[in-house]
């Protein structure tokens, strides 16, 4: 690799790994490292060949003496390129005319004929210089396309593979360009992205990025370092409408994210609105009726008095039920749930909400660890955790199919499965279920608003527990529950 094409290292050390350094065309098409190399050689070689053919001089040598020098101007040519090789031309020009063409010793020349062969070797001599030029010149441009290429490549390949679009491009034009540091600035001053740190001097370029808005560009790119050249320049053209499309693209990306989350929280409205149309008309409708059967009606037995009473008693308290339903969704949702965790006996939680329930052994079978530790959580928010886990495994199992309930220590938690053997939940579809207004395969709007996992979920993460649905080995669905153990306990498993 030539001088000129090392790559610059900055605080960090070498580039990375892949990194372009595009080579910059600036001077003659050789470095200037050629250039010297190629006036060493016809400066050292030049007396060096001088001598030899003094020493072997014969009277018809002259033709061999030409050639010599010939040789000699060609080889600088191909190392240093023009200067160099008119130089070594010019040189041993003279050298001949003065040394082996008669009169020797004079700058005049004799016969005709020599001055035409010294003319035309000098001649010679400079087109092959130029040849050699021009080919370094193309060979240098067509280095240049590669590089270009090759960097456009890059870039393009950091997005495909789902880097950050606009932090690819500042840190691959960092790289090419051999900067000190590179910064993409919003038009009210936010940086977007950057790479590297600027210099010390404060020598920088910028570059408008973006269709004008207002009058002003959307953002602008800082470069931190020494000025670009022409080919640079066009190149960075190249990647400047990039960045713009990428500004454009992350614009177009957050609106649909905003439009997502606005079309999420109108289903979610409409959900509720759904939920409320059909579970609270029901059990305030049956209310109302009951209340204006006891006002209305004056010959009632005693009886139809207490079936409406109880009607009227049951639809309050479903209302009651979803009404705090709606309040503790909010409080989880809005982070502000009340918590308080004491050391508890998960055995007597669980049984608490099988007795709540109204299940039997021929509903549940339990597997209870009895060496289990106590857990640290909120009884009352554990038992609600339970219940409405148990109670969906409980519907959605087949008939004459118990529910299993197993406790177990893991770790530092206590794992609570409630284990049923109905259809199960594809995996794609889990998140739905702890989704509030969800139903899952419901479509009579018969089973309460379709809160119960969103808010099993919301409690135990309150509680600093887990609620995760897992396969069932042979079909079905196990909800996890972990809770942590009380402190003391968990200090026996560390």
């Amino acid at each position: 690799m030539s001088a000129d094409r090392m790559p610059r290292r900055g605080r960090a050390g070498a580039l990375p790994a892949g990194a372009v350094l595009l080579p910059r065309i600036a001077g003659g098409a050789l470095g200037w490292r050629r250039q010297l190399a190629g006036f060493t050689v016809a400066l050292v070689c030049g007396p060096l060949l001088t001598w030899l053919l003094l020493t072997l001089r014969r009277p018809e040598s002259i033709t061999a003496e030409v050639l010599s020098y010939q040789l000699l101007v060609v080889i600088v040519a191909l190392i240093g390129g023009l200067y160099p090789a008119v130089f070594a031309a010019v040189l041993s020009g003279i050298t001949l005319d003065f040394l082996f063409v008669a009169p020797q010793f004079t700058i005049t020349v004799e016969h005709p004929l020599h001055l035409v062969a010294l003319l035309l070797y000098v001649v010679i001599a400079v087109l092959v210089s130029l040849i050699v030029d021009q080919a370094a010149r193309r060979a240098r441009a067509a280095n240049r396309a590669a590089e270009d290429a090759e960097l456009l490549a890059a870039v393009a390949g950091s997005v495909l593979r789902g880097e950050n679009a606009a932090q690819a491009l500042v840190s691959r034009t960092r790289e090419a360009f051999g900067l000190a540091g590179v910064r993409l600035l919003a038009a009210d001053g936010e940086v977007l992205a950057r790479d590297g740190e600027p210099l010390a001097d404060g020598r920088m370029t910028t570059v408008p990025v973006g269709a004008p808005v207002d009058g002003s560009a959307r953002a602008v790119l800082e470069l931190h370092g020494h000025p670009l050249d022409a080919p640079s320049r066009r190149l960075l053209d190249a990647i400047v409408a990039q960045l713009s499309a990428a500004i454009e693209h992350t614009d177009l990306r957050a609106t649909a994210k905003e439009a997502e989350a606005l079309a999420e929280t109108d289903q979610v409205r409409s959900a509720l609105l759904s939920a409320l149309s059909h579970d609270l008309r029901r059990p305030l409708a049956a209310a109302v009726a009951a209340i204006g059967g006891l006002r209305g009606a004056h010959d009632l037995s005693a009886a139809d008095r207490e079936e409406l009473l109880a009607t009227a008693d049951e639809s309050l308290s479903t209302l009651t039920t979803l009404v705090t339903d709606l309040l503790d969704v909010s409080r989880v949702q809005a982070g502000v749930l009340a918590v308080s965790a004491v050391p508890i006996d998960a055995a007597g939680i669980i049984l608490a909400a099988i007795d709540e329930l109204g299940l039997g052994p021929a509903d549940v079978e339990l597997r209870l660890d009895a060496f289990l530790p106590p857990l640290l959580a909120d009884p009352v928010l554990l038992q609600r955790v339970i219940v409405n886990v148990l109670a969906n495994a409980h519907r959605f199992s087949p008939a004459q199919t118990r529910v299993v309930i197993t406790t177990a220590r893991s770790g530092p938690m206590a794992e609570i499965r409630v284990i049923d053997r109905g259809e199960g939940v594809p995996a794609e579809r889990r998140d739905e279920i702890f989704q509030p207004f969800q139903r899952l395969g419901d479509t009579d709007n018969a089973t309460g608003l379709g809160l119960g996992l969103a808010l099993s979920r919301g409690f135990a993460e309150g509680m600093g527990g887990t609620l995760t649905p897992e396969d069932t080995r042979g079909g079905g669905l196990t909800m996890v529950i972990a809770m942590p153990l009380a402190a003391d306990d968990r200090k026996d498993t560390e």
